[in-house]
């Protein structure tokens, strides 16, 4: 049996702020500055999500003097799709039968 695990809530922020514009390339200070996480938890939330195939990463092409590349994170097609799932409201749990009633 496979064990689904619903997304965190900062996971939940990092998909929807990537999702905002699917085809941007982003980084993660980029990320961790406009959602306030900490670099310790933006970090491992990006490799999950790449190592899912929800990501798609590469790093930066245009060197800047005195500054290494940056890696980059977009959504995939999977991606996408995942991060709209999680931005849809849950399904209503059916209501309990009464007390002192059968389903019969």
């Amino acid at each position: 049996m496979t064990r689904t695990r619903l997304p965190s809530a900062q996971t939940v922020s990092v998909l929807q702020a990537l999702a905002e514009d699917p085809g941007r390339w982003r980084y993660g200070y980029d990320l961790c500055t406009e959602l306030g996480l900490q670099a310790g938890s933006m970090y491992p939330i990006l490799m999950r999500l790449a190592d899912r195939g929800l990501l798609e990463t590469s790093w930066e092409t245009e060197r800047v003097p005195g500054r290494p590349a940056r890696h980059l994170y977009r959504l995939t097609g999977a991606g996408r799709a995942y991060a709209a799932s999680t931005a849809a409201p849950a399904p209503a749990a059916a209501p309990a039968p009464a007390a002192g009633k059968t389903g019969c």
